[in-house]
């Protein structure tokens, strides 16, 4: 290639003469020729071109390039660094590429680190994070925490706490010395379906060995108990004899059944050990269900949002047409509960298992209900409150069973609600807003499952039908959003804080969305669909607490309003 600089002169470049190059070296290295330097590696030998060296590893450049006695040297002795991976890191000097696999993977990023060689440092972590497993995250994490590799460290502990249930189960946490794993256990971002989880890998802990047992105490004041149920509390963590042969931890039982048996005391007992763990880093799928055509008529249609994508796309229908329809994910299933199918108010419940992507029929409900609202408590039972059965608002409220395949009444709501928000909260079902055919409601109730008894709690700021509900376990508030109000629909948004029993406006949606389906996913509430006075919306927006704003993502490509929504972890 030439560069003309004028008449007279032009510069002539070969651009790949340095690709050409670098293997030719590398063939006379093997070959023992022109070599003028030999690295000692405990009793293996390498010899090489002190200026490769010195032009493709900054800690040889240094040796060499200043008055280091090394850099008059014929034999340099190493040490710090295993002889295979010295190998590797000398013939990538050359080449350019390394071969890593599980087996050297360690060894190279320790000698890439001695030799300053970051880029090759970055690559093994880059390598090991896409390695992680709950059998080994422990023990690289440790590794990467003493070679000063934050982001490999980062990401390890992002690992732990998606999936602590599992790590929780073997030997490199059994393992842990005491800090690590009070460390673990002291986190609010732990991924885990119920308290129970992170109390029995505590005793597995503590049970290993028996020196142990003194420090249980003080793992225990991790462990939030008063999230404990109140039959695993008094079953199983108070019949456990370690807890009952300590002063402690039996005053951290007493703490929990307190919670339970004084709920008008419980303002005054918030804590840390109150608080819902949450795991933000755990996005799931959300599944957009059923719904209503330009028409009006019922869908059966499914479609499914992934936000590392951010895509929507079309997945397996359900095996009937359901609009107004109640959604509910527990223990990673979803749920679509009654609704109408064009005809009739349905009682008919289908689940759906994204692993075998196949719907389900279960137990039918016993009674018929569209503009149902419906919610997962500890993921053991799913609740549904109110609807409408076809001739009338209902108050009725009845659980499913999975374990059993059945729905069982119980108490009934003061008030009889259709097209109610309902979702669970610190071991409540709330039901808020709502209409009975005549009025619309900003009152909210929720129902003790231990008592069996519903209470009133403070209403909403505006009345609401219609609207969408969810909470955000790491802010832990219940939020709002849209609905109807009997004269305008609204795009307004409320949060609820359950220490100051306040209600708070926060910022209000784009766009005005009754019929909306609110939901929490990764951090981030999102509020999909609805209808805005003239037209149903397929249009989605993102609400981030932190920063107080809604941003509009990618609208569903099959729905338009009145879908029901569910999200189900990726793991």
């Amino acid at each position: 290639m030439f560069n003309v600089i004028n008449e007279d002169c032009a510069i002539y470049q070969q651009k790949d003469l340095p690709l050409q190059s670098f293997p030719i070296m590398e063939e006379i290295r093997r070959q023992g020729k022109l070599c003028d330097v030999t690295l000692k590696i405990d009793n293996q030998s390498f010899t090489a071109h002190r200026i490769v060296l010195a032009a493709t590893i900054p800690y040889f450049q240094a040796m060499f390039t200043h008055d280091m006695a090394e850099s008059k040297q014929k034999e340099i002795t190493i040490q710090g660094i295993e002889p295979q991976a010295m190998e590797l890191l000398i013939n990538f000097a050359y080449s350019g590429k390394l071969s890593m696999d599980v087996n050297n993977v360690q060894s190279v990023l320790v000698g890439a680190a001695f030799l300053q060689l970051q880029r090759v440092k970055d690559a093994c972590c880059e390598f090991l994070k896409k390695r992680l497993h709950p059998s080994n995250v422990l023990g690289i994490r440790s590794f990467a925490d003493s070679m000063g590799c934050l982001s490999l460290v980062q990401e390890a502990n992002k690992y732990i706490q998606k999936h602590f249930v599992d790590v929780s189960k073997s030997e490199e946490f059994l393992s842990l010395q005491f800090k690590d794993i009070k460390d673990i256990i002291d986190r609010d971002e732990l991924f885990v379906v119920s308290e129970e989880q992170v109390f029995e890998g505590v005793m597995s802990w503590v049970k290993k060995d028996n020196l142990r047992h003194a420090l249980l105490p003080c793992l225990l004041t991790a462990v939030r108990m008063p999230l404990l149920t109140p039959h695993f509390l008094t079953d199983r963590v108070a019949t456990e004899e370690l807890i009952r042969n300590s002063l402690k931890c039996r005053d951290l039982v007493d703490e929990a059944k307190d919670y339970y048996l004084m709920p008008e005391r419980r303002p005054l007992l918030q804590s840390f050990r109150t608080r819902p763990r949450c795991c933000v880093d755990i996005v799931g799928m959300i599944y957009a269900v059923g719904g209503l055509t330009k028409s009006g008529d019922s869908l059966s249609t499914v479609e499914v949002y992934d936000p590392i994508v951010g895509r929507w796309q079309i997945a397996e229908a359900m095996s009937m047409l359901r609009s107004r329809v109640g959604v509910a994910t527990m223990n990673n299933k979803l749920y679509a509960i009654g609704g109408y199918n064009g005809v009739e108010r349905l009682n008919t419940v289908e689940m759906f298992d994204p692993k075998t992507k196949i719907w389900n029929k279960v137990a039918p409900m016993n009674c018929k209900r569209s503009a149902v609202g419906a919610a997962a408590l500890n993921e053991k039972q799913l609740y549904v409150c109110g609807g409408y059965d076809g001739v009338s608002s209902l108050n009725t409220v009845e659980y499913y069973n999975p374990d059993k395949n059945e729905w069982i009444m119980v108490t009934s709501m003061s008030k009889h609600r259709s097209a109610a928000g309902v979702v669970a909260f610190e071991g409540y079902i709330y039901v808020l807003g709502g209409h009975d055919g005549l009025s619309i409601f900003d009152s909210v109730e929720r129902y003790d499952p231990q008592t069996s008894l519903w209470t009133p709690v403070p209403s909403m700021l505006s009345k609401r039908c219609r609207l969408g509900v969810a909470t955000l376990a790491n802010k832990n508030r219940i939020y709002i959003c849209g609905g109807y109000d009997g004269a305008t629909f609204l795009r307004s948004v409320e949060c609820f804080d359950p220490i100051t029993q306040q209600w708070t406006f926060v910022a209000c949606m784009n766009v005005m969305r009754s019929r909306v389906a609110l939901v929490a996913n990764g951090g981030l509430l999102y509020a999909i669909g609805g209808y805005d006075g003239v037209s149903n919306l397929s249009t989605i927006e993102t609400y981030n607490a932190d920063t107080d704003r809604w941003t509009f993502i990618a609208s569903m490509c099959a729905h338009e309003g009145g879908v029901g929504v569910g999200v189900i972890p990726m793991l």
